[in-house]
């Protein structure tokens, strides 16, 4: 569990960090398309009903495996449960970025766009996974002397 939990962590630091780099690229590539108002506000739909689906999908796949695993840490199944839940959701706050990265070069100011950003790395780095907590840990052969 400890090697899936260091793996999953990873691959969300990477994605995380090319959501900053998304924004390097918004910062540096001007856009001369003109904006649609109506293109953004779809686009802002989408992103919330993208980020309302990877709640409940963190809930469905992460949190009930999570919850099995500390019964059966060595359960293969769980565990993978458990890693395509973090991969999903990770992938989707990604997109949530890359509405971002988009609606900049369909022409919409630095000021519409940032809030993709920050909402798609922020939601990374809240729903990362956490280390195990000291309950989880087996009681040493110490502490029952």
């Amino acid at each position: 569990m400890d090697n899936a939990r260091k793996q999953v962590r990873m691959i969300g630091l990477f994605m995380a960090a090319s959501i900053v780099l998304y924004l390097g690229l918004v910062l540096r590539l001007p856009s001369t398309a003109t904006p649609n108002r109506t293109v953004y506000v779809a686009i802002v739909l989408v992103a919330v009903s993208v980020i309302a689906t990877s709640l409940v999908l963190r809930q469905k796949m992460i949190a009930s495996a999570e919850a099995a695993l500390v019964v059966q840490p060595e359960d293969r199944k769980l565990l993978n449960r458990w890693r395509q839940g973090y991969l999903v959701t990770f992938a989707l706050y990604e997109a949530v970025a890359l509405y971002g990265l988009v609606l900049h070069f369909l022409g919409h100011s630095l000021a519409q766009v940032l809030p993709f950003f920050a909402v798609g790395f922020g939601l990374m780095l809240l729903f990362r996974p956490q280390p195990r907590p000291a309950a989880e840990f087996p009681p040493s052969s110490r502490d029952s002397l």
